[in-house]
């Protein structure tokens, strides 16, 4: 998970209000209407999400220890995830890149991951979620503790486990809409965690998609991250409110019509957040909000093992999404 924004309170509740006044605008300029979101129709039934499966994965991918950037456990993770979702029929792809950090002489080899079901189809969206994790355990009181084994289960594995068993659905899933599940790389390659760069999967991801023009259009991509806390909460993170207001409204809309507690009608208290979906927002220009629970107490600690994760967040994210990608056309 990234670092929150110390923000002024002032300065919060001024963004805050824009987001929610940009947000309007839009909906009555019609933005979105490619999102059938007519509530007198039934919404589309959320096929089953197995919860026991998906925290099957997380203990799975945690198993393999420390998923670190460029090292033999990320590339153990990611054969681990390309044979399963190859057996569901979808296309794996890499996109493979060299990344420098700051505080590192050398640079090191990275690659998203992109998962498609409907290759075909022009019109998409994104699932999608880091799955790297952090080399250090930064949050640790004791410094000593820092460089021992993090696994990162809620925050570097919950995304995984999520989309894997969202993969089961998808599988046999009717949708208008192609659906790619994209995992990005080097969103934790931190090692000085106060000057070092963050993003650098998504930030690759959103330079391609700019450059290339593709003959497919994202219509909206949703970002997970730590969503297996157990106890969980999802309350509004405010740049997706005002980055992506139309998108982030139609997911908490469906979250209150399927009964998705976990889902908070309101902002966070914490202030916007820096991740992977300001890249898609900024540079590909790809509408994409955060679904990011901020209370989570073993964030960036040894802590955060599957022990202190459970499938309820999985379970009512899965819920929400695979309601949405049916809906979108």
């Amino acid at each position: 998970m990234p670092r929150m924004i110390a923000c002024l309170l002032l300065l919060t509740g001024v963004l805050g209000a824009i987001g929610w006044y940009r947000a309007d605008l839009a909906e009555m300029a019609g933005a979105g209407s490619w999102f059938a979101a007519d509530r007198g129709n039934p919404a589309p039934v959320a096929p089953g999400f197995d919860g026991d499966r998906a925290m099957g994965y997380l203990r799975d991918v945690c198993a393999i220890g420390p998923r670190i950037s460029g090292s033999q456990g990320m590339k153990k993770q990611q054969e681990l995830m390309q044979k399963h979702f190859e057996a569901l029929g979808a296309k794996v792809s890499f996109q493979r890149f060299q990344a420098k950090q700051h505080s590192k002489r050398e640079p090191v080899e990275m690659a998203n991951m992109v998962v498609s079901f409907l290759p075909d189809q022009k019109r998409r969206v994104i699932l999608c979620s880091n799955y790297d994790t952090r080399p250090l355990a930064h949050e640790e009181p004791d410094r000593r503790d820092w460089s021992r084994p993090f696994i990162s289960a809620n925050d570097g594995g919950s995304g995984v486990a999520c989309l894997m068993e969202i993969g089961n659905q998808l599988k046999d899933l009717k949708t208008q809409v192609g659906v790619d599940l994209v995992f990005f790389d080097g969103e934790e390659y931190v090692f000085d965690a106060h000057n070092d760069k963050y993003f650098f999967g998504s930030e690759h991801f959103a330079e391609i998609y700019k450059k290339d023009k593709p003959s497919y259009t994202y219509l909206g991509a949703v970002l997970l991250d730590m969503i297996a806390g157990k106890n969980p909460k999802f309350p509004i993170e405010p740049n997706s409110r005002f980055l992506a207001g139309s998108l982030q409204q139609q997911i908490w809309r469906i979250a209150e019509e399927q009964q998705c507690a976990a889902f908070r009608d309101h902002p966070s208290d914490k202030g916007p957040v820096q991740d992977d979906h300001l890249a898609l927002n900024n540079i590909a220009k790809i509408p994409a909000i955060d679904v990011i629970d901020f209370d989570y107490p073993h964030w960036h600690r040894l802590s955060d093992v599957p022990d202190n994760c459970g499938p309820e967040g999985m379970a009512q994210v899965a819920k929400v999404l695979l309601v949405w990608v049916q809906r979108a056309k």
